[in-house]
């Protein structure tokens, strides 16, 4: 039902008119009359001036007064609480007992919940301090002549034996960056970049780091990384033989490639895999003619491959798997937006380098069926 303030409203508005202009020709207040339109009869002294300023508006709009006034009686009766009386009940009396009982039954049920609550507080805070413990934890390596291939983490030790003596170099960062503390300071990798490291300042590098994974926030993640000695017995940098890189020409030509970006030179690049939320597929991947590798990935999980030549990829679910390649210190995302296919759809994919016409090394993304 319309109110008599909204009818106010209505006809002020449709003439055009302000309060301030309709306060100066009535002698009502510019307060008074947007509680009029408001419908707060409780913001004048008393219903008498209520009942008058309500019908001097109407009269100065041209509205029905009596219907204004009908319209606030009726909203007047509806607000009105109903008599104590006629809502009191004689009380059963099974009430009195019932009361009690669950009275009882509500004080063991909280008893029991603090005690469960207690119980497992105690629980959380033993396994937080257990999880403090593990935290604080690290592990040391001892590099030799074989390179190191592994996951390192903050706080985490590597000890380079010198004939002067043992150095003791301490991983400080794997959020967004890899970032290791030696004698002669702090050294900082980013993802898919190689760097000599000199450790104690003597102007002669003694390590060759390469950094494959490192999560962009996730500190507890760890970083990917490949350490070798820097002399005669280290073994090769990681790079990709150039005669292994096939030709353009071997490229399917019914299936539709994309080209990342090209070179004078191949070498090693990082495929990364994320999946979305509440979804999961089958991803099997294979990396420089290794062995096949699948597993069921769901979201939360993640997948790294760093290959020197190519890799092929399988995916169960188009829509579930968002890829990206991590080379020539950029990020390229597959696809569009990272997803190679639509929901439901299996998508088959090489991300591998080619040797085009004109010499040019090209990384190039195929889609297969």
């Amino acid at each position: 039902m319309e109110s008599y303030g909204e009818i106010l409203k209505k006809a002020r508005e449709e003439k055009h008119l302000d309060f301030e202009t309709i306060a100066r020709e009535t002698s009502i207040a510019k307060n008074y009359l947007e509680a009029l339109e408001r419908d707060s009869p409780e913001s004048f002294p008393g219903e008498p001036y209520f009942i008058g300023f309500l019908k001097n508006y109407a009269e100065y709009l041209g509205v029905d007064k009596e219907r204004l006034i009908t319209l606030y009686h009726a909203r007047k009766l509806q607000e009105t609480p109903p008599p104590a009386a006629l809502t009191m009940r004689e009380r059963p009396r099974w009430v009195v007992p019932l009361i009690v009982t669950l009275s009882i039954l509500a004080f063991f049920g909280l008893a029991a919940a603090s005690c469960f609550y207690i119980r497992k507080i105690y629980l959380e805070k033993e396994a937080l301090k257990n999880a403090v413990s593990v935290d604080k934890s690290f592990k040391k390596y001892t590099l030799t002549d074989d390179p190191f291939e592994g996951r390192l983490f903050k706080t985490d030790q590597l000890i380079l034996k010198k004939p002067e003596g043992e150095i003791c170099l301490t991983v400080i960062e794997t959020s967004g960056i890899f970032g290791i503390e030696v004698p002669a300071g702090r050294r900082y990798i980013e993802l898919s970049e190689e760097a000599d490291i000199d450790v104690d300042d003597d102007g002669i590098p003694e390590l060759i780091v390469y950094v494959s994974d490192v999560s962009s926030n996730n500190v507890d993640r760890g970083a990917e990384v490949k350490i070798m000695l820097k002399d005669g017995n280290a073994i090769p940098e990681p790079e990709t033989e150039e005669d292994e890189v096939a030709d353009i020409d071997s490229l399917p030509k019914d299936k539709p490639y994309t080209e990342l970006f090209s070179d004078n030179r191949p070498y090693p690049f990082v495929l990364n895999a994320s999946f979305k939320a509440g979804y999961g597929c089958l991803l099997r991947y294979r990396s420089d003619r290794k062995d096949i590798i699948d597993d069921y990935y769901e979201s939360g999980r993640t997948l790294s491959i760093t290959s020197s030549n190519g890799i092929r990829v399988w995916i169960s679910n188009g829509n579930v798997a968002k890829l990206s390649v991590v080379a020539n210190s950029r990020t390229y995302e597959l696809g569009s937006n990272g997803y190679l296919g639509k929901a439901g759809e299996v998508v088959v994919v090489d991300v591998k380098w080619i040797k085009d016409t004109d010499g040019k090394f090209k990384l190039v993304v195929v889609n297969l069926d």
